[in-house]
C-alpha cells in the first residue's frame, strides 16, 4: 500500500511510544495527512471524492502523503475523466509448424509420371468392322444390278482397328492402284461392294473423329443416313457406319 520494499518480516515487539520517537529520533515520523495510528479513513480524496482507505486512493491512485503536492486540481480524475488501464497485450502464439523443404538430388528424386491434359485424356479410338445382316437385307430389299448375286457371309470374324495418326484410309487393297489402306477390307470374306479407297476417317484437333466419303460407287451411311461425298460428318461414341454389302464399322471410345 506504502511502497516501501518489503526485505523481512516486521518485528512483533511493540516499537517507542510516539512522543518517546519524537524524542529520541528512533521511531519514523507520520506522514503528512496520516498518523501512526493509521489513516484517516472516510476523508474525502481531493481528486476523485472518493472516501479513503488508506495511503492511496483505491479509486484514482491519489497519494495522501502529497496532499497539498498535486498538481491536478480537484476532481481531475474524478471517475470517467482518465482512461482505462491499457489492456493486456495477448499471450503471443506458437508459429504454425513449417514443414522443412526436401531438397532431391538427380539420383533421390522419384520418377515423374506423364501428365496428360484433360483434352488428350480418353482420345484413343478404335474401329470395330464386323458383318451386319440386318443392312445386307436392307441392301437386297433395295434391289441393285448385282444384288441377288451376293451372298452374306457364313462367317465373318470381328476385327479390331486402332486409329492413329490424322487419317485413317477405309477399303480394299489394290497393289495395281497403290491403295494400302489402314483399314483393310480385301481380307476374306471380302466384301464386294466395298471400292478401293471407299471412305476416310479424318482426325481433329481436339481428338475426335469424323467420316468423309471421297467418291465410292456404292455409298456410305452413318447410322442408316447415307452422306454426301466430300463432306466431313463428326462421329460420336458408337456411331455405326455401314460400307458395301454387308460390312458395318463401329467407332469406340477406348480400346
Amino acid at each position: 500500500m506504502c511502497g516501501v520494499l518489503i526485505t523481512a518480516a516486521p518485528s512483533l515487539a511493540p516499537g517507542p511510544a510516539p512522543a518517546e520517537a519524537a524524542r529520541s529520533g528512533t521511531g519514523r515520523a507520520a506522514a503528512p495527512g496520516m498518523t501512526l495510528g493509521g489513516p484517516a479513513a472516510g476523508e474525502p480524496c481531493p481528486r476523485c471524492g472518493a472516501a479513503r482507505a488508506g495511503q492511496f486512493c483505491e479509486s484514482c491512485g491519489y497519494d495522501f502523503a502529497l496532499a497539498g503536492q498535486d498538481t491536478f486540481g480537484p476532481g481531475a480524475f474524478a471517475p470517467g475523466a482518465y482512461p482505462p488501464p491499457p489492456a493486456p497485450a495477448p499471450a503471443p502464439q506458437a508459429p504454425a509448424a513449417v514443414a522443412a523443404p526436401v531438397s532431391w538430388s538427380a539420383a533421390q528424386a522419384p520418377p515423374s509420371a506423364p501428365v496428360r491434359s484433360a483434352s488428350a485424356a480418353g482420345t484413343e479410338w478404335t474401329a470395330v468392322v464386323s458383318a451386319d445382316r440386318a443392312y445386307y437385307d436392307s441392301i437386297q430389299a433395295a434391289g441393285g444390278p448385282d444384288a441377288a448375286a451376293i451372298a452374306f457371309p457364313a462367317y465373318c470374324p470381328q476385327r479390331r482397328f486402332r486409329l492413329a495418326g490424322s487419317e485413317v484410309r477405309i477399303g480394299r487393297h489394290s497393289r495395281s492402284s497403290g491403295i494400302d489402306p489402314e483399314i483393310d477390307l480385301s481380307v476374306p470374306p471380302a466384301d464386294p461392294g466395298v471400292s478401293r479407297l471407299h471412305a476416310v476417317l479424318l482426325r481433329a484437333p481436339d481428338g475426335s473423329w469424323s467420316v468423309v466419303d471421297p467418291g465410292s460407287a456404292n455409298g456410305t451411311a452413318v447410322n442408316g443416313s447415307e452422306i454426301p461425298h466430300g463432306q466431313a460428318v463428326p462421329l460420336r461414341d458408337g456411331d455405326r457406319i455401314h460400307l458395301g454389302a454387308w460390312t458395318e464399322l463401329r467407332v469406340v471410345r477406348g480400346s
